[in-house]
């Protein structure tokens, strides 16, 4: 786990807001269940362990009430999919945003809740495949970061090439701010066309939500420039006010 050196200057230009706070990953899957899970799941609780916060762990889709999600200051969909959440749980979490709280979708995250619209939107859209016909869906591509500004990408290069699996996506919310996208000209059978996103952020019903594609390799959760993204991600989403549940509406 490559953490020890990463994020030094993230650190030095930003408060950490989760300092001393919870986060929830959440990994469960109904679906296609990714093999770097449990990297990811260490890659958080490392960064737990680095600066300060504490992390649970969860595949236990009960955990979400709003008496249990009050303590975090951000959930992360950790490569979940399929549908994982009945409709009671999904009010307790429409609740959790809307009270202020934070979310942070990894990967198959957009993989997750095709018949739960507000999700999607916080999601920011859907999966709707990935190269695999005719090629390995896990290829190199080259990244434009279009904006600099965020947490997320101010350490990172301006254009880089790494390997991962890229997803073309769906229902996209055209609301969403768009932080990195990939080059279809740089690997096969892309179907996004000039412009095809690979991580984005936005505040959305009460909350605030950021989506990166990376995480199908393991490799993903030990490299310097996807945690260093991550670890960005998840210091802007816990940047919101107290969780305030006098806000939330949905019943």
């Amino acid at each position: 786990m490559l953490l020890s050196g990463m994020a030094i200057s993230l650190t030095t230009q930003a408060k950490n807001p989760l300092k001393g706070k919870k986060i929830l990953v959440f990994s469960k899957t109904a679906g296609f269940r990714h093999s770097a899970i449990p990297y990811g799941i260490k890659a958080m609780l490392a960064l737990g362990e680095k600066y300060g916060f504490s992390v649970d762990t969860t595949e236990n889709a009960t955990k979400f009430t709003d008496e249990n999600l009050k303590q975090y200051k951000v959930v992360v969909f950790m490569n979940t999919t399929g549908d994982v959440l009945d409709p009671s749980q999904q009010v307790a979490f429409e609740r959790y945003i809307q009270a202020g709280g934070g979310y942070v979708g990894i990967h198959a995250a957009s993989d997750t809740e095709y018949s739960w619209p507000w999700y999607g939107k916080l999601m920011g859209g859907y999966f709707d495949g990935h190269p695999g016909k005719n090629v390995s869906n896990v290829q190199m591509g080259k990244f434009t970061v279009v904006d600099a500004s965020h947490l997320s990408t101010k350490t990172l290069p301006s254009t880089f090439e790494r390997k991962d699996e890229f997803y073309n996506f769906k229902d996209f919310n055209k609301e969403v701010k768009v932080l990195i996208s990939v080059d279809e000209q740089s690997y096969k059978e892309g179907k996004m066309g000039d412009f095809h996103p690979m991580s984005w952020y936005h505040e959305y019903d009460g909350g605030r939500a950021f989506y990166t594609n990376w995480g199908h390799t393991h490799e993903t959760f030990s490299d310097e420039i996807p945690m260093n993204h991550i670890w960005g991600g998840l210091l802007w989403a816990g940047s919101g006010k107290a969780l305030n549940y006098k806000k939330a509406k949905s019943k």
